[in-house]
């Protein structure tokens, strides 16, 4: 062989065969552990912790590469030698599709690159190693997977075949997600025999479809080949080979940018759109509070407290009516922004009086300083564009931290470091996030008059902004409020908030693309319509058709805000938005009329019409798009069909994208994982309270969940009925307290009655699976109506019958004569074992009592000698009661706990005998903790002690 000279090619290889070394190791590793697994260890591998062979067949990817020896090993040994391959995959198609005068090719190897860090983290941290860190890895190479795949094909070479390919892969992998996460579900929350091994199918077919993209690479590699060439002649042996290196004279290029990713300025820009989306976020978040905080005072006072008239601070834009006062709104916006930023402060404010003045404040600046701004841009449609984004992808955003923090936004005054709040971090980024997204803006911008205005009606167009404020405010501010519309109890036959929530913010996001991308549509009659059908099939239908409404419903009121709002800025700011938000709180109080018809004037009038609510929603975005439709005309267009405007929107829209990547990895992340033990099954002991929490506000106005969580806990209950719970409304927060109740105690829940079913709600938490479940409305001709959940549980095998109920008001006798004949027939004619959980506003022995108590019904009280109440009670009958507590309140609530412990397989008892708790097995005492000044402000009074029967 002759000897090398400088220049030789020391070694070649062709990169195809990179590719196919990548994918053979790959699928050996996989299909090697399964073969080594299923020889050895088939009938472990298989099972799961609801069945076994031969209701289960076929174990899961997890189980075969994660749980045992030796195919956790094979399959280790194999992906460490893949990992090569793989490096050099993500290299090569760098080289590849490098372009110059684009990022594009640097970010998707960067992707590729992580995802193969990602990948050795669920790898060698397995979930039986720590459950958390493996879900993180895999997540996280779940996530990077969409960019990368999207990626690939944007930068795929001219080859058909290959793009073919590619293509077919991608949406095999991504369709596959469907089924795979429907027969999951099956398995985790029905417990379904048999979906795992169908989930194992799909899980399985991901691999495949995984490797198999990347396996495409080969196409494209056919005529690229890796070379090592000998520069310098070193292989020939010869000592004397440095060679003085000649410098390349470096040559400026012209920056010509082609695509949103090209040139220097794409991460300040990317960061400027950053900032206004949190901008837009933290204004949201300052408006959803001020509900909360006004609820606070009617709440205790029981009526109309005066303190409702800090609603009208949101009308703050009619001041722009004033040409000195928009000028100086317009000219000094930076800083009412920033004033705006006490509301984030309210926290601090520990007089409940004073902390809702302070965010009524914040808000009035917050609106006033909005307003201005998309007033004052009104001549620069570019600009305006991003500011209206700024502002719907922070609704959004607001949306996604509330799904993240169990339905509380984190940076609320509601909030604090105790119960979950992240108040100081988002006073940070609030101040930075505002003060980057403002700047100054021309005041000659408040002179200018489109030449559109006198087209259009101002009045029109501020109907429109009441109509689409209420709607994105009281449906979308929390990704549960319509699942809870359309929800009917068990089994589950619609949407659960997780993870379906995901599937609302994903709905919000598409309709605001589709808002961008076609304006003229959006802001048509056609789109009209089909919003209306949506918001039809919300109102009148539940379960899965009524929730495909709200889909359609969200996805036109995010995309015809745009357009609304280009609208409104063409007319006088005080009428458009000042008059906007003065019907949007009119329609604020038409909402809370609906269910509080009792306790405001002219009440009745309004009682349960929550399809008049809906109507009037639909009737005022009609003004609106009328109002549009004449002014709008080219404006907004041009906004979107230069290339300046569409690059100005792709940086929003990407962080929109990269927020529904977040959204699916919170949904994953928070999809029950519990075993759902009761705290006593040994004993086959039931421990059941009732409780009233008061809308989980405590007597501070402080989120209550989690000290209500911690006494729940420590009470050991294993069964909860939670009454005045329904907090899905604008003056409640759109809240949901039951979910990280179910989620930190390990419970299901039915949240009972929705929030347009015009009840103060009534909950159930339970350790036992809910077979079934009814929600009643009870007779209520006069006051409110009265929310019952009648639901069966699996009791250690034996299904017993739970009532929840909330009886209505002392002032109308009538109503709770009849309810309490409805219920105690209820009661009467179920044939299993039943308990009652529930507030009777009775005397014991008295009235409507008997109908409780006695024949009527065939329920025993608890305890009939505890004279002492009057709203919370707990019956039963065929089973066997053992124990009776009440315990105080503490400072969360107005109303104590009460607790029965009942005993499944025994014969039932209702002698009234009392035994000493020496006298009763340890496994069926209460817990020792609550004795003498108790825990936390919660110990047991009335009698001091818990009551115990032979």
């Amino acid at each position: 062989m002759a000897p090398k000279k400088e220049g030789d090619v020391v070694f070649s290889l062709n990169g195809k065969y990179i590719s196919w070394a990548h994918t053979v190791v790959a699928y050996t590793a996989f299909i090697g552990a399964l073969i080594v697994g299923v020889y050895l260890h088939y009938y472990k591998i298989v099972e799961n912790e609801h069945y076994g062979y031969p209701d289960e067949w076929f174990p899961s990817v997890s189980a075969t590469i994660g749980d045992r020896y030796p195919e956790r090993s094979v399959f280790m040994i194999f992906i460490a030698i893949t990992s090569g391959p793989r490096f050099a995959l993500v290299g090569l198609w760098y080289f590849l599709t490098r372009r110059p005068n684009t990022s594009l090719p640097g970010i998707v190897a960067a992707t590729g690159l992580f995802r193969t860090v990602t990948c050795g983290g669920w790898t060698y941290v397995t979930s039986t190693d720590d459950h958390n860190w493996h879900d993180i890895f895999m997540i996280s190479y779940l996530v990077a997977t969409l960019p990368w795949t999207l990626g690939c094909l944007a930068l795929s070479p001219p080859n058909p075949k290959a793009i073919q390919y590619r293509k077919v892969l991608a949406g095999l992998f991504f369709g596959t997600l469907v089924p795979l996460i429907y027969f999951f579900i099956q398995h985790k929350v029905h417990k379904v025999a048999g979906a795992y091994t169908i989930y194992a199918f799909f899980e399985w077919a991901l691999i495949l479809f995984d490797v198999g993209f990347d396996a495409v690479t080969a196409l494209d590699f056919e005529t690229f080949e890796l070379v090592v060439k000998d520069v310098k002649g070193l292989s020939r042996g010869d000592a004397k080979l440095l060679k003085e290196s000649v410098k390349e004279k470096e040559h400026d290029s012209a920056l010509i940018q082609t695509s949103t990713f090209d040139g220097p300025y794409y991460w300040p820009a990317m960061l400027d759109a950053a900032a206004d989306i949190l901008h837009g976020y933290f204004f949201w978040s300052i408006l959803t509070s001020l509900g909360l905080l006004v609820w606070y005072f009617p709440l205790w006072h029981m009526g109309i407290s005066g303190y409702e008239a800090m609603i009208l601070c949101t009308v703050s834009p009619v001041l722009l009516g004033i040409p000195s006062i928009r000028s100086l709104a317009i000219k000094y916006n930076r800083w009412i922004h920033m004033s705006s930023l006490v509301g984030l402060l309210a926290w601090l404010v520990k007089d409940p009086a004073y902390r809702l003045f302070t965010v009524g404040f914040a808000l009035a600046a917050g609106c006033l300083a909005w307003s201005a701004e998309w007033y004052a841009e009104r001549r620069n449609s570019t600009r305006l564009q991003s500011r209206i984004l700024a502002w719907t992808v922070g609704l959004t955003l607001s949306s996604i931290a509330k799904f993240a923090n169990h339905t509380n936004n984190p940076v609320w005054p509601i909030m604090n470091a105790e119960n979950g709040g992240w108040n100081k971090t988002g006073l940070l980024l609030a101040i930075f996030a505002v003060w980057r997204s403002t700047r100054p803006v021309s005041v000659s911008g408040g002179d200018y008059v489109s030449p559109n205005a006198k087209k259009g009606s101002g009045l029109m167009a501020g109907l429109g902004l009441a109509g689409l404020f209420f709607g994105m405010h009281s449906l979308l501010s929390d990704s549960s409020t319509m699942i809870l519309w359309v929800w009917e109890g068990f089994p589950v036959r619609g949407p659960l908030s997780v993870p379906h929530g995901a599937v609302t913010i994903l709905a919000m996001s598409a309709g605001l693309f589709l808002g961008i991308a076609l304006p003229g549509f959006l802001i048509s009659w056609t789109a009209y319509g089909l919003g209306a059908v949506g918001a039809a099939l919300l109102t009148l239908y539940p379960d899965w058709t009524g929730y495909y409404g709200g889909l359609l419903l969200a996805i036109y009121l995010m995309g015809v805000a745009p357009g609304l709002i280009t609208s409104a800025v063409q007319h006088n700011p005080a009428l458009s938005f000042g008059f906007g938000f003065f019907i949007y709180n009119i329609m604020l109080l038409f909402h809370v009329w609906v269910v509080a018809y009792a306790f405001v004037p002219g009440g009745p009038l309004v009682r349960e019409r929550t399809d008049w609510v809906m109507l009037t929603t639909m009737l005022l975005i009609g003004a609106g798009v009328f109002s549009a439709l004449i002014t709008n005309t080219s404006h907004q267009q041009k906004s979107t069909s230069s290339p300046r405007g569409r690059k100005q929107t792709a940086y929003y829209l990407h962080i929109l994208l990269a927020l529904q990547l977040l959204t699916g990895s919170i949904a994953y992340l928070r999809f029950p994982t519990n075993n759902y033990e009761s705290y006593h099954k040994d004993d086959k002991l039931i421990t059941a309270g009732i409780w009233t929490i008061h809308f989980s506000l405590d007597n501070d106005m402080w989120s209550s969940e989690r000290r209500m969580a911690a006494a729940i806990k420590d009470l050991e209950l294993d069964v909860v009925g939670l009454l005045e719970s329904d907090n899905q409304r604008i003056i409640m927060g759109n809240r949901d307290t039951t979910q990280y109740l179910a989620e930190d105690l390990g419970m299901y829940v039915d949240y009972g009655p929705g929030p347009n079913k015009h009840t103060w709600g009534a909950a159930l938490l339970s350790k036992f699976p809910i077979l079934n479940s009814t929600h009643h409305l009870l007779p209520s001709p006069v006051g409110e109506l009265a929310p019952a959940i009648e639901a069966t549980l699996d009791v250690y095998g034996t299904q017993i019958d739970v009532f929840v109920f909330h009886s209505g008001q002392e002032e109308d006798p009538e109503d709770r004569r009849l309810q309490s004949e409805y219920l105690a027939k209820a009661m009467r004619e179920t044939p299993r074992p039943a308990i009652l959980l529930s507030y009777l506003v009775i005397k014991p022995g008295e009235g409507n009592y008997n109908t409780y108590v006695g024949e009527k019904s065939g329920m025993h009280d608890i305890e009939p000698s505890d004279w002492d109440r009057w709203c919370e009670y707990i019956l039963y009958k065929d089973i066997k009661r053992v124990g009776y507590a009440r315990v105080s309140r503490g400072t969360i609530t107005d109303t104590e706990i009460q607790v029965g412990k009942f005993v499944v397989g025994e014969p039932a008892s209702y002698s009234n005998e009392r035994i000493s708790e020496e006298q009763v097995p340890p496994g069926r005492r209460f817990p020792a903790l609550f004795r003498g000044e108790g825990v936390r402000g919660h110990r047991y009074h009335v009698f001091d002690e818990p009551w115990y029967y032979a």
